[in-house]
């Protein structure tokens, strides 16, 4: 979250940025609520000083064989008005946090300004898009002759946006699994988790997934647990609540986990295939970096990204958010698109953003400076390394052939005993 203090010295500059982001927050209530919150505070501490005062004079003055009836009078009215005022300090803070939590952060200067995703620029490509000898076909075709995805049974089992992988394709889809986890521990220097993929609500409100996307979440029935919508949520509050050491940023994390999405608002998208399910699997990585430092581990993070796809030989584009498409936590924000001559169209398969001490304000995760002084906030950045299932798309119809077969990236080859192509 913002801290409250940038909002009351910068009301127009966070004016500005919610208005680039397209949302509608009245900030000026949220300030009026401040004041009013920070006056209770003061008035309870005044309270609270001349009672223990009055309360410190009791024993000496009784001892004294004085009467002390109106002192206690006094102490018992300054309670009653304390009680009072701690409940209004409550409701207040209620209001308070309603507001200040459903605000998204404010995006870093280098951040264009755009409505939506059509006005989102783009950075770089790599690769080149083939041409091919034949009519393409997209994933759930090559994937059904080739009989490694079942959608249908899947929606018998659970109903629709769930897949089946069977035989090579879940073969395929655990390969990409351990080659995307060796490259970003060998290679990127990450330390590999493996989380609960269960958490509370604590820890969702942490990364910001609460209050304001609840109905995005798969809840628990009758508990405070919700699955994990990716390894973000667990891994970035691994931290929750801890003070670092300053000498020990950037810390890498990298996890496999699947991830659970209800999809709300996405009826009519992506309704064909794996790109949209209930349920996938991602390789997150997860970074806590110093704050004069996080925007260089930005461009890194996404450079371990972009290594995946360009060691697996698939096309892709980098684009950077714009402030109307920017996720409610980011600061800023790239998206890796993948060409899927399938369908003609890149689409999103890696999101690196960096969320500057927005998380690690409302999960309370802190350094420690060398030299001394005041803890502060660290600076959280997350990635992902990348989405499997769409890594699956995009082999399946960037490796496609005439005959139906689809050759397997020879960086992948290893992970599957040697294998050089899925044939029917």
């Amino acid at each position: 979250m913002l801290d409250i203090k940038f909002i009351r010295e910068n009301p127009d500059i966070c004016k500005k940025a919610l208005e680039n982001r397209n949302y509608n927050i009245d900030l000026d209530s949220l300030i009026s609520i401040d004041i009013k919150r920070r006056n209770i505070i003061k008035t309870l501490e005044d309270l609270r000083n001349q009672r223990n005062k009055i309360s410190e004079q009791i024993p000496q003055l009784a001892k004294e064989k004085k009467d002390v009836t109106h002192l206690k009078e006094e102490v018992k009215g300054i309670g009653e008005r304390a009680k009072n005022l701690e409940a209004d300090l409550r409701e207040t803070d209620q209001k308070f946090n309603d507001i200040l939590l459903v605000i998204p952060n404010i995006p870093h200067e280098s951040v264009p300004v755009g409505k939506d995703e059509t006005q989102n620029p783009t950075v770089k490509r790599c690769g080149e898009i083939k041409e091919y000898p034949f009519s393409a076909k997209p994933h759930w075709d090559i994937a059904e002759n080739l009989s490694i995805l079942d959608f249908k049974r899947a929606t018998k089992i659970s109903g629709a946006r769930f897949c089946v992988y069977t035989g090579l394709g879940a073969r395929l889809e655990r390969a990409l699994i351990n080659f995307m986890l060796d490259m970003h521990v060998n290679k990127h220097g990450y330390t590999e988790m493996l989380p609960p993929f269960i958490v509370n609500s604590n820890s969702l409100m942490g990364t910001g997934q609460l209050p304001k996307f609840k109905e995005d979440l798969f809840k628990l029935e009758n508990t405070d647990y919700y699955l994990i919508p990716t390894a973000e949520v667990p891994v970035t509050n691994y931290f929750n609540d801890e003070i670092l050491e300053e000498e020990d940023l950037p810390i890498k994390f990298v996890a496999w986990t699947p991830c659970f999405r209800s999809e709300a608002g996405s009826y009519g998208k992506d309704t064909r295939g794996i790109i949209r399910q209930h349920q996938f699997n991602k390789v997150e990585m997860v970074k806590f970096a110093h704050p004069e430092a996080s925007y260089d581990e930005l461009e890194s993070l996404l450079l371990d990204a972009e290594d995946i796809l360009q060691t697996l030989e698939i096309p892709y584009r980098v684009i950077a958010l714009c402030t109307g498409d920017m996720g409610f936590s980011s600061a800023k924000t790239y998206d890796i698109e993948v060409w899927i001559p399938g369908q003609k169209r890149f689409c999103e398969i890696s999101s690196c953003s960096n969320f500057e001490d927005f998380q690690a304000r409302r999960a309370n995760i802190r350094f420690k400076p060398a030299g001394g002084g005041k803890n502060r906030f660290v600076h959280t950045l997350n990635g992902s390394g990348l989405a499997i299932g769409r890594t699956v798309v995009a082999i399946l119809e960037n490796y496609q052939n005439a005959d139906g077969s689809v050759t397997i990236p020879k960086a992948l080859r290893p992970y599957m005993d040697g294998l050089e192509k899925i044939r029917k």
